[in-house]
């Protein structure tokens, strides 16, 4: 292990300012200009290598002798480049950004292999509203609630729209169609789009034809939008739960504190879902939605990703009712969008709690030993969260 020192850029805090806090920075790193697309062996290698400069790492020394503790990091490969989240304690968010940026580029120069890739961005995402509401209404009546139950009842509360301003509710709706074009892996037909064809007889509807009632294309926009907005929020709430976990060092079965997801998973399994499983639910969490935004999924790679899915979803329901932009045909091109997605729904067995013998075969053969597995050996699953198997063979990893 060494210490990889930040360039001079890093400015230390002033003293008497807080001490450390945990921050989880997103680093984007791109492929060279002009330089073809990787492939899926070139990615689970490219991986592999970011990986072992991270684990050489042990912490990070800034200006005037300042240090910031590395935890852990997560790698997610794509056809253009990778995207990091970089788990540090550091004594303030700026300092955490400009360190693990430096540290990003110095990662890179000492890999032959990599050393001509670029560090586009080093950044702690935050939601811009939240942020701002939180920074506005600080010590304020307007405060947000410092209990977790109390604020996450605070921020997913559906607002009175009556008060809200009509430009501020369409504010939210033009975001989600922007951020509609991220998802990448997905045409609006995955949604219940239909194709251009001719149209029907004056007079005479698609479904009186006999063909089934399409999602129009702005309903898909928003649909796809909520996925990607739902994304950043799934990961990040993912991240406090690795953390609560690890505060406490024990079990969501366990866990006194407050967990936003994992304790929606199937409770037959509570008390197996530790720190370690945690973290490697994040990273499938963030290997799966990578490609979804980059333009690589083909299927989805075991069953963690299945149940990833599920609380995407979820999470993206939330997000268009919070808004005030969930009807009927927003919600049904989500489910056109799991249909499409899932290839079945045996995962849904795991939610059979009806006591003993509940499920039946079909729990039988979703082994929590299995979760991250892949179904066959053409699925990717990120290196990270891959289950050991037998001797007698890898599965292969390189396709999605």
């Amino acid at each position: 292990m060494r210490k990889a020192s930040a360039n001079t850029r890093v400015q230390p805090p002033r003293p008497g300012t807080l001490s450390s806090v945990t921050y989880v920075v997103t680093v984007e790193i791109r492929i060279p200009e002009g330089a073809p697309e990787l492939d899926g062996l070139h990615r689970v290698g490219a991986s592999a290598l970011l990986e072992q400069g991270f684990a050489s790492v042990a912490g990070i020394e800034g200006a005037d002798g300042m240090e910031m503790d590395l935890f852990d990091v997560a790698v997610a490969v794509h056809p253009g480049g990778a995207i990091l989240k970089v788990m540090v304690a550091a004594p303030s968010l700026e300092f955490a950004e400009e360190a693990v940026g430096s540290v990003s580029e110095e990662v890179l120069e000492r890999s032959e292999l990599l050393a001509e890739w670029t560090v586009e961005s080093s950044e702690v995402q935050l939601h811009t509203d939240a942020a701002r509401e939180s920074l506005e209404a600080a010590d304020g009546p307007g405060a947000p609630p410092s209990d977790p139950q109390a604020r996450r009842a605070h921020h997913t509360a559906k607002p009175d729209t009556a008060d809200e301003p009509d430009g501020e509710a369409q504010d939210h709706e033009a975001a989600f169609r922007v951020l509609a074009t991220r998802l990448r892996s997905f045409t609006p037909a995955v949604f219940g789009v239909a194709e251009e064809t001719s149209a029907p007889p004056e007079g005479e509807s698609a479904e009186a034809g006999g063909g089934s009632p399409g999602i129009t294309p702005e309903s898909a926009e928003l649909a796809a939008g909520s996925l990607v907005y739902g994304a950043e929020v799934l990961i990040d709430e993912l991240y406090d739960d690795v953390q609560a976990l690890a505060e406490e060092d024990t079990t969501v079965a366990e866990c006194q504190g407050h967990l936003w997801h994992l304790d929606q998973l199937p409770s037959r399994h509570a008390a197996q879902y530790n720190e370690l499983f945690a973290r490697r639910f994040l990273v499938t969490a963030i290997a799966l939605t990578t490609r979804f935004t980059d333009g690589s999924f083909r299927r989805l790679g075991c069953l963690a990703e299945e149940l990833v899915l599920k609380l995407l979803i979820e999470q993206a329901h939330v997000t268009l009712d919070l808004h005030g932009l969930l009807d009927d045909e927003v919600a049904a091109a989500l489910g056109r969008f799991a249909g499409e997605v899932y290839e079945d729904m045996d995962f849904a067995w795991l939610q059979d709690d009806g006591g003993e013998g509940a499920g039946g075969e079909g729990v039988a053969t979703l082994g929590f030993g299995t979760w991250f597995t892949p179904f066959d050996d053409a699925r990717y699953v990120h290196p990270y969260a891959l289950d050991e198997v037998p001797e007698t063979g890898v599965p292969d990893t390189a396709e999605n």
